[in-house]
């Protein structure tokens, strides 16, 4: 079942704080940048080093297979799009 929602990126990033698990598939699409991958793991913020809420992705590409670690606070202002797929469903949030 897919379902689409438009979220704005505080609403977004509290989705995936709540509701993606590790071995989940996210798909972002920032900027000019597709990263789908598989998640690994969660980092929260840290206001010391002024990173935000990193999520760990080990990328599903045929070209590029590595990991990343995407910071929500750097790609803010360029997040367009986010989908979550798990084995029951997909959601699709267009960021606002």
């Amino acid at each position: 079942m897919v379902e689409e929602v438009q979220m704005t990126f505080d609403e977004a990033l509290e989705y995936v704080k709540n509701e993606v698990e590790v071995g989940d598939l996210l798909e972002v699409s920032y900027n000019r940048i597709f990263a789908p991958g598989e998640v690994l793991g969660f980092t929260e913020e840290d206001e010391m080093t002024g990173e935000g809420y990193r999520v760990g992705l080990q990328l599903t590409g045929k070209i590029l297979n590595q990991c990343v670690e995407l910071d929500f606070n750097e790609i803010e202002d360029d997040l367009i799009e986010l989908r979550h797929i798990t084995d029951d469903k997909e959601i699709i949030i267009e960021v606002l």
